[in-house]
């Protein structure tokens, strides 16, 4: 089972009308969605509002966000599964539907370096990639953090050889979760959509001035195909507003230097600088993200709670384990367990009394992990989570589930035996295994 579609009407949802089209939308063809809400059930007739839904993939959705942003440079090298990302995007340069500088590299390591160079010239960059991507550009992602160049990368997980394996694990943005990035994940192609426009306003915010990942499932989220609400090209350039660097390495009139030797009498105060500005960042995202909500009417914040309010045990995932959790949990409520689910959108800067306040309630957590950190303590995100509830006064019992190495998909069974071995946790008191394998041969 998927996780849950953006598109798809529930019982306890709004219900609404659709007109559906054949349309030929910047190059892809599709289906065209007309939404409206004029059958609400409301005691005063409301204004029928209109909504642009598109069928496109998850790399579809980024690549889209890349056009309306029509970023001053797009420096890339092509990977499965971030592909379509790049080749898509390149169609729009050779169609002249941006004004984007495309630079063709020969690998990932030459992609962030152009990158790099790029941003301290002031001009507003992007790039993509995934696994070992990511890896070979691992030199130059550290300097990006480091010289606090705002450059967006959409990066669409995949696990790192080896063995070589091209499907969905988060080992690759999780190896990199202490490179000074921002990471967001997203849950569907529509979040992939909404915050690649989101990370351009918060890497360019001047108490930030960090760069961002937005990060979507390989396979599950990047290559299937969702009903996207896309906005209004006008209200996407109003958002992102223009990108000014106010001190570029092209300005002669006022010469800078990024990237000098940084010896024992000044690099220990930039790293703290760095550090700084991701502590900014914990407080200045929430502030973005309102601005977001209000523009496009939406919801986005550092978490997202699911049916957490008298829940008794509960799950924390991220990224599109959630739409299948979010079913679950729904089916598990009908039966009258008090279950729940916390997804962290933002992972890094880590939104550590977000989480404790939102787990302060329960008797029991699991913490599902995609990526394995080798350490015999647990995979990233759980590791992060039990040492954020150490200090706080109401500390539920938390246990890690590793699960889905490789894209082994996660099915809903998976998920009600977590919730059962936590009903067991409840029962008990304790917690019996601290870190376990979902869905391995033994």
């Amino acid at each position: 089972m998927r996780e849950r579609m953006p598109g798809k009407m529930h019982q306890d949802e709004t219900r609404c009308k659709a007109v559906i089209l054949t349309t030929h939308f910047n190059g892809w063809h599709g289906i065209y969605f007309k939404l409206n809400s004029n059958n609400m059930p409301t005691k005063t007739k409301q204004k029928e509002k209109t909504k642009n839904i598109v069928a496109l993939t998850g790399d579809q959705a980024a690549s889209e966000a890349m056009r309306q942003i029509d970023p001053d440079v797009v420096a890339a090298y092509p990977i499965t599964p971030q592909t379509e990302i790049v080749m898509n995007f390149s169609q729009f340069v050779d169609d002249g539907k941006v004004s984007t500088e495309m630079i063709h590299v020969e690998s990932e390591h030459s992609a962030m370096s152009a990158c790099v160079g790029s941003a301290v010239s002031g001009a507003r960059t992007m790039t993509a990639t995934s696994a070992n991507g990511l890896a070979l550009m691992w030199e130059i992602v550290y300097i990006a953090a480091s010289t606090r160049l705002p450059i967006v990368m959409p990066v669409v997980n995949r696990a790192l050889s080896a063995p070589i394996n091209i499907h969905c694990d988060h080992s690759d943005s999780m190896g990199a979760r202490d490179s000074g990035w921002i990471q967001i994940y997203c849950e569907n192609a529509q979040e992939v959509y909404e915050n690649v426009i989101v990370a351009v306003k918060v890497a360019e915010h001047k108490k930030i001035l960090l760069p961002v990942m937005v990060c979507q499932d390989g396979f599950i989220t990047s290559h299937g195909v969702e009903g996207i609400e896309i906005f209004p090209d006008d209200k996407v350039k109003k958002f992102i507003g223009e990108y000014k660097l106010e001190h570029t390495l092209i300005d002669v009139d006022n010469p800078v230097t990024y990237g000098p030797l940084d010896l024992q009498d000044f690099y220990f105060e930039h790293k703290r600088q760095q550090s700084e500005a991701m502590k900014n960042a914990i407080t200045t995202i929430p502030e973005v993200l309102a601005e977001f909500n209000r523009t496009f009417g939406k919801s986005h914040d550092l978490i997202e709670e699911y049916r957490l309010n008298d829940a008794q045990i509960g799950i924390v995932a991220l990224s599109s384990t959630v739409g299948t959790t979010k079913t679950v949990v729904d089916e598990l409520r009908k039966e009258g367990l008090k279950v729940g689910l916390l997804k962290p959108r933002f992972f890094r800067p880590f939104p550590k009394e977000r989480i404790t306040k939102a787990l302060a309630g329960l008797k029991a957590v699991a913490v599902l992990d995609r990526s394995e950190s080798f350490s015999n303590e647990g995979g990233p995100l759980f590791t992060e989570i039990k040492a954020a509830l150490y200090e706080s006064a109401k500390r539920p019992l938390v246990t890690n589930y590793i699960y889905g190495l490789g894209g082994r998909d996660i099915f809903p069974e998976d998920i009600k035996k977590v919730y059962k071995d936590l009903e067991d946790i409840k029962k008990n008191g304790k917690v019996g295994s601290l870190v376990n394998y979902l869905g391995v041969r033994d």
